[in-house]
């Protein structure tokens, strides 16, 4: 198969290092890529954002699959466009993808299907979301609607923060994604991730993983697009997974079916596991990052197959086998993240530190005169494997030791919950 893999972070090379894995494989190509990954396939200058040239390089190299990894070409209809142009992909269409694209669509779905989650009010006006913040009272939670890259969510523990969030989406700080809000009753509990595969009818469960959002250790500090995750997740045990399967996963699939949009991919539902058992936060349609490393690593399977199963509708013929050991990542980010930093200084030592137990992905990376520079943020994923948690976690963090990055940081305790 020759695949077209787009996306340039952690959650792609980590895709990359699995596809390039696998033996149907005869050419990957990566686009745009990062500097680790030319390693997995053929890094090439095409945007995801550019529908017609995308379309065109599957033509010009008889691309079988393309593979979407972030959320906003899902969201902006790029499999559309590519099965008009008759092209095989993997990820939902533009209307299935609105169970991220649109946080108001999801709740609805919830509230129509019986799928727990916590009561909200969709506010168009910021009249009526300051109105909704002082019915609830605090803490609450207040969401931008739309695609805010994982920054549009704010837990405000007074009123005072709540006014403010509003305020800010609003005032346009996340762009059209918060021309309408949704606010929502903080909910008690610990949060956990669980991934699952769609062909449109069938579920094919994956695995659970728990991140950590907050930049700083002990979960302080604000948040960011994550600062390490382990899979599986203690909390989502046999039983619970079911659950999440019967209650939320297989009635939002339904839900999709029902309304003319039959979801194909894989969904991403972020979880609050409370006392009155498992609770819905919010879809994503795609893999987590940098959840999507620590699957990748405990993944038995071939993830080409269970692509296209998911793409042919046949999920109902394949399995997805795992390892019984313990992934764990840690991201090492630029100092300031998520705030501002600075770009283009050089990392050493990041390529001399896999191993059978450890592999390190690539987000924001570059090479530039022969040297690996960062580049962004979240700069590299450091992932290790054992047989338990703390195994698992000594060898991630012996593994960045040998990172030789002054402007680099991560935290130190990656973990912590499951320890």
């Amino acid at each position: 198969m020759n695949v077209l893999l787009l996306g340039s972070g952690g959650r792609e090379h980590a895709l990359a290092w699995a596809i390039s894995n696998s033996p149907q494989l005869e050419t990957l190509f990566i686009a745009p890529g990062n500097a680790g990954m030319e390693s997995c396939g053929t890094i090439v200058d095409v945007s995801a954002s550019d529908h017609p040239a995308v379309i065109a390089f599957c033509k010009d190299n008889a691309i079988d699959l393309v593979v979407v990894g972030p959320e906003a070409p899902l969201v902006a209809g790029l499999v559309d466009d590519l099965a008009k142009a008759g092209t095989r992909a993997f990820g939902p269409t533009k209307a299935a993808a609105q169970l991220e694209g649109s946080k108001s669509f999801t709740k609805e779905i919830c509230s129509k299907y019986n799928i727990p989650t916590a009561n909200y009010v969709h506010a168009k006006t910021i009249e009526d979301a300051k109105a909704a913040v002082t019915k609830m009272g605090a803490p609450v939670v207040v969401k931008a609607d739309g695609l805010a890259a994982g920054k549009g969510v704010v837990v405000a523990m007074t009123l005072e923060e709540a006014n403010a969030a509003v305020d800010a989406c609003f005032d346009g700080v996340f762009g059209d994604a918060g021309a309408e809000v949704v606010v929502e009753e903080f909910l008690e509990g610990e949060e956990a991730s669980f991934f699952a595969l769609s062909d449109g009818t069938n579920v094919l469960p994956l695995a659970s993983a728990q991140d950590h959002k907050r930049v700083g250790d002990g979960d302080t500090g604000p948040n960011t697009g994550g600062m390490g995750a382990y899979s599986p997740a203690p909390i989502l045990d046999e039983a619970m997974s079911e659950q999440v399967v019967k209650e939320i996963i297989e009635p939002t699939i339904k839900a999709m079916a029902d309304m003319g949009h039959p979801y194909k991919g894989v969904l991403f539902a972020g979880l609050m596991i409370s006392a009155d058992g498992p609770k819905l936060i919010e879809h994503n349609c795609r893999f987590g990052d940098p959840e999507c490393q620590v699957l990748m690593m405990r993944l038995k399977d071939d993830i080409l197959t269970l692509m296209n199963a998911a793409v042919d509708g046949l999920l109902d013929k394949v399995s997805a086998r795992w390892f019984d050991t313990v992934a764990l990542t840690v991201v090492m980010a630029s100092k300031g993240y998520p705030g501002s930093y600075e770009k283009g200084t050089v990392i050493k030592g990041a390529d001399d530190t896999s191993s059978d137990n450890v592999q390190v992905f690539h987000a924001g990376t570059a090479l530039h005169n022969g040297e690996l520079i960062a580049t962004g943020g979240r700069v590299l994923n450091v992932t290790a494997v054992g047989e338990t948690v703390k195994e698992a976690q000594v060898r991630a963090y012996d593994a960045v030791e040998k990172i030789h990055w002054p402007n680099g940081f991560c935290r130190k305790d990656i973990g912590w919950r499951a320890l």
